[in-house]
């Protein structure tokens, strides 16, 4: 039995006011602290966590059975917030979700692929765009997990087929995060990043010439997609004084504009206050654990408010993206937020930023973000 562990962890002595050290074991790569707590269990990780934080370290405390009887046992691993090896898996997704953000920006140019095949690099606005818009979002909360020393991926791109190409991004968090401050920066940063590139990217587009139409699919009966605008989008019109749409059937916006607005429907969407979506991130932070009270009535908001637009609008197959994101939200819901080892409350100047972000959410809110014209 040795009560002895490595020279860079913290020792039974560091831990006895709050820990009694009755055994240190070495199990793969972590260091288990076995022994009987001196606080109450709902406070020993967050009394503890600092310690290990310090030096290198994440703590979990967990109970066991050993010899027949339950055990309580620091699970200590080092903490690691570098890349290890070439990120293969990340390179294939962000390569593939650049072809698919390049096919689906060939429907937005009216170009044909199958005539010529290089046409596909004539979408580049398109997808540079949205893959900017995604890229710097996905990267505002890798660089803050850095800096609060929270172990994090690098950003996993997600292609779909057109129209739009992707599905977003989403980055894994694979160490704890210690406190609700760090919780609210991790989670504010990607969309306040984001919002940043989406505004840029949008008045670009804003401010280039439209695009032409063939006359043959202008003047066709072919259904089509008419997509709505949210408050933001709006603003950005009226600001630079640009049209949101023409007169003339054969003049289209810049593409550069749709991939704007595909950034302000993924950032309102990752702005639901449920699981481990952004907006669950930084409600969890503002409110503590009572965030888990208006997490769990989101799925049922979204499910209501697609029987209100099946009652009172005229929409069919279009809200069946808040029936999906009802389904998804409730399975976010039933997993839980990220809870932080410690619940100090947040500064002022946190709160307000906290804030901020849901109303950048509000400002890309869509109550039915397109409908098929038949």
């Amino acid at each position: 039995m040795s009560t002895v562990p490595p020279a860079d962890a913290p020792t039974a002595e560091d831990l006895a006011p709050v820990f009694e050290v009755l055994e240190v074991r070495h199990e793969d790569d972590r260091i288990l602290y076995v022994g009987r707590p001196r606080a109450p269990l709902s406070t020993v990780e967050s009394e503890l966590a600092p310690l290990f934080y310090e030096r290198g370290f994440d703590l979990q405390l967990t109970a066991r059975s050993g010899d027949g009887n339950p055990e309580h046992v620091l699970v200590v691993s080092e903490r690691s917030i570098g890349i290890d090896g070439v990120p293969w898996k990340n390179l294939a997704l962000a390569l593939a979700t650049v072809l698919t953000t390049l096919y689906a920006g060939t429907v937005w140019y009216h170009v044909d692929v199958t005539a010529d095949p290089l046409n596909l690099l004539r979408a580049w606005p398109f997808s540079l765009g949205i893959l900017t818009i995604l890229g710097v979002h996905e990267f505002g909360h890798y660089l803050t997990s850095r800096i609060h020393r929270v172990d994090a991926s690098l950003p996993y791109f997600i292609p779909i087929p057109p129209p739009f190409g992707t599905a977003g991004a989403i980055i894994r968090m694979r160490g704890r995060i210690p406190n609700r401050k760090a919780l609210l920066d991790i989670g504010a940063s990607g969309p306040l990043a984001g919002i940043v590139a989406t505004v840029v990217v949008t008045v670009i587009g804003l401010s280039l010439d439209p695009i032409t139409v063939p006359r043959s699919v202008a003047t066709s009966d072919a259904a089509r997609i008419e997509f709505a605008e949210p408050l933001l989008l709006r603003g950005l019109a009226w600001l630079t004084g640009q049209p949101m749409s023409y007169a003339d059937p054969t003049k289209q916006l810049h593409p550069l504009v749709f991939a704007g607005w595909l950034g302000m429907l993924v950032t309102f969407l990752n702005l639901l206050p449920v699981g481990q979506l952004d907006g669950g991130h930084v409600l969890r932070a503002l409110m503590g654990p009572r965030q888990e009270t208006v997490a769990a009535a989101v799925p049922a908001v979204l499910f209501g408010f697609a029987g209100v637009l099946l009652l009172v609008g005229d929409v069919s197959v279009e809200v069946g993206i808040w029936v999906v994101w009802g389904v998804f939200t409730t399975v976010l819901a039933f997993f839980g937020p990220a809870t932080p080892i410690r619940e100090e409350p947040l500064d002022r100047k946190r709160q307000a930023v906290g804030l901020l972000t849901f109303v950048v959410g509000v400002l890309c809110f869509m109550p039915v973000p397109f409908r098929i014209i038949v």
